[in-house]
């Protein structure tokens, strides 16, 4: 595993600014919360999906994939999520499956070494 400190800033910083995106216009009691939560689901997806790269090239393909996979689907549930009022339980019910989710789908992958 390498790690591409010049990509890794650009996902964070992309990130970021989403987060911020977010932040700004929603204008429910849970704004903290859209906007912490949101950065933190797409900086780790982005960040596997751009700013790592792994030995193997076929785990490095799949990695990838599956990170921009989940990098869309959290885009897609913080956008749901905007637009709605939400409760504080169901949306760290519904971003943390999700996240272990990935999580573990990405850890299968590294572990088979294919």
């Amino acid at each position: 595993m390498k790690i591409n400190l010049v990509k890794t800033v650009i996902a964070i910083a992309i990130s970021l600014l989403i987060a911020f995106g977010f932040f700004s216009f929603y204008n429910g009691e849970n704004k903290f919360l859209l906007s912490s939560g949101s950065f933190i689901f797409l900086m780790l997806t982005l960040i596997m999906a751009i700013g790592i790269k792994f030995e193997l090239s076929r785990t490095n393909t799949n990695l990838k994939v599956v990170s921009g996979i989940f990098f869309v689907i959290a885009l897609i549930s913080n956008i749901a999520f905007s637009f709605s009022k939400f409760s504080f339980p169901i949306y760290i019910i519904v971003n943390g499956i999700l996240l272990l989710v990935f999580v573990f789908i990405a850890y299968s992958i590294f572990k088979a070494k294919q």
